[in-house]
Order: C-alpha cells, then sequence, then structure tokens
C-alpha cells in the first residue's frame, strides 16, 4: 500500500536537503530513501535527507542522511534551515532552540522578519584538531604535507563534529575537486573517511573555499566545513577569528569566540519549495 510524505526543500547557502517532520510522517529506513530522493534526475533532488523530531534532551532533534545514504553527525547549513523551519511552521515560537544532533546539542539564535526566519546563528561548539598515526608521526595535523600523486599540498585536520581536512592554496578555483577530492577522502589516514575543503585566503577577513563531502561529492556549501576552514585560517596565521566563508552557493560568516572557544556561523536558511511523495 502507498504512503504519501510531505516535505520540504530548502536550502542554506547552496546546501540543499529534504527536510521531513517526522511526528508527522513516520520514516522507517531514511539510509534508502535518502540515496532515491537525492537524486537529481529521477527523484526530488538533493544533498541528503533530514528528518526533523522531539527529544528528551532538547526543543527538537535533527538526524542527516547523505546522498549516498551514509548517516552524517552534523551539518550547519541544514540546522540553520531546521530553526527556519520549526519557526516558520509555527511549531515553537522560540527565537532561540536547543537541537539534539549526533555531535552535541546546538542552540541556534533566530533572525526574524515579518514573521520568517532570514538568517540564523549556530553554536558549533568547540573545534577540535585530529589526531592522526602514521608511519614516523603521530599527533594532531596542522599544517602537514598530504600527497595526491606527486602533489604535495599543506593541510590541517579539525573536527567540528564531523571531520573536515583543509587545505589553502593560491588559486582555489584551479584545483580538480571532483579528483583530488575523493582521493583525499578517502586517504588510509582518514579510516572513517574525511571531508575536505580548499581555501584561499582573500584577506584576513575573507576566505574563498570549495567542498568535497564524504558521502554527497561536491557541495554548493558546508557549514561545518567553513567553521573548520576558519579555524584552520586562524590556527596558521592567515587570517583572524572572524572570518567571510564565500562558496558556491552562498556565503557564511564565522567567528570563533576568543571567549567560550566556541565556533558562531551565521548564514541564511531559504524554503525552496513544499511537496508531497508516494512510498510502499
Amino acid at each position: 500500500m502507498m504512503r504519501r510524505i510531505g516535505f520540504t526543500k530548502m536550502q542554506g547557502a547552496g546546501n540543499d536537503y529534504i527536510y521531513v517532520n517526522t511526528s508527522v510522517f513516520p520514516v522507517m529506513n531514511p539510509e534508502k530513501l535518502a540515496v532515491k530522493w537525492s537524486k537529481y534526475h529521477t527523484g526530488i533532488g538533493s544533498d541528503g535527507l533530514v528528518l526533523i523530531g522531539d527529544s528528551d534532551k532538547a526543543d527538537f532533534s535533527m538526524r542527516i542522511f547523505n546522498a549516498d545514504g551514509s548517516e552524517a553527525k552534523m551539518c550547519g547549513n541544514a540546522s540553520r534551515c531546521v530553526g527556519k523551519y520549526l519557526y516558520d511552521n509555527h511549531l515553537t515560537d522560540k527565537t532561540e532552540l536547543l537541537l539534539d544532533t549526533l555531535s552535541g546539542i546546538k542552540l541556534l539564535k533566530l533572525q526574524v522578519v515579518d514573521g520568517k526566519v532570514t538568517c540564523v546563528t549556530v553554536d558549533m561548539g568547540i573545534p577540535e584538531s585530529i589526531y592522526i598515526m602514521s608511519e614516523g608521526y603521530a599527533g594532531c595535523m596542522i599544517d602537514m604535507p598530504i600527497m595526491v600523486g606527486k602533489k604535495s599540498f599543506k593541510a590541517t585536520a579539525i573536527s567540528m563534529g564531523n571531520p573536515h581536512l583543509v587545505i589553502f592554496v593560491d588559486d582555489v578555483d584551479r584545483i580538480e575537486l571532483e579528483k583530488v577530492g575523493p582521493i583525499l577522502g578517502n586517504n588510509p589516514l582518514f579510516p572513517d573517511r574525511i571531508n575536505v575543503e580548499f581555501a584561499q585566503v582573500k584577506n584576513k577577513d575573507s576566505i574563498r573555499m570549495r567542498v568535497w563531502e564524504r558521502g554527497s561529492g561536491i557541495t554548493q556549501a558546508c557549514g561545518t566545513g567553513a567553521c573548520a576552514t576558519a579555524v584552520a585560517g586562524f590556527m596558521t596565521g592567515r587570517t583572524e577569528r572572524t572570518s567571510s566563508v564565500n562558496m558556491d552557493g552562498g556565503v557564511l560568516t564565522i567567528c570563533w569566540d576568543e571567549e567560550t572557544d566556541h565556533v558562531l556561523m551565521t548564514g541564511d536558511a531559504v524554503k525552496v519549495f513544499d511537496g508531497e511523495v508516494e512510498i510502499d
């Protein structure tokens, strides 16, 4: 028997997901549905599937499934869209929300204009350097060489609840991301795979970034990736604590707060359309 599920497609900085309120439309097999629905030619088309639900720890919960069906611990762009979804659909009247994710509880601060959320700031927590082990070395990876074929890049590995490899280059648009992204993302140094960001510093408070995401491939933007890039920029002396990170899909403002050590991410949240889809 076929069943109809209502969904909303939303995007933040071009990072687009399918959002389902599971308190109204329970989803039993999100891994398979994420793969099916994410296909642009035969499905809805997206970077993945986001399930919004109840939580006994926070106001609401969020689960994220990438386009290949794998589950992600965190997505900054999706968390902003969840905040807009909840407020605009009158599921809450709060402008500060706690969101339960696999990488912990996140605080969302909603900016509302004429009854609609236009912008959201997410407290992404404290960044962590990723410890690696390789032949002859064990420690954190900060501006360390990593090879792709015969080409050497300097890379910094940062966790924002999910792992990122940030590489600063002189011209980010010349990088063949479709080739080097999956090579770096599946490097044996990172057994669970890693997201890959190539970044170019424009000035002390502006960065141009492109991203290859594990589970989704090249995407228009990545919120946690923007955070990791801004953190890596400051750690390596390239940028200040607050940076505008310009991605293919839009711009995020990232502030690594000196007092709390928390990373604050601010950006848009946009509804694209509502729809229904049938499943067995």
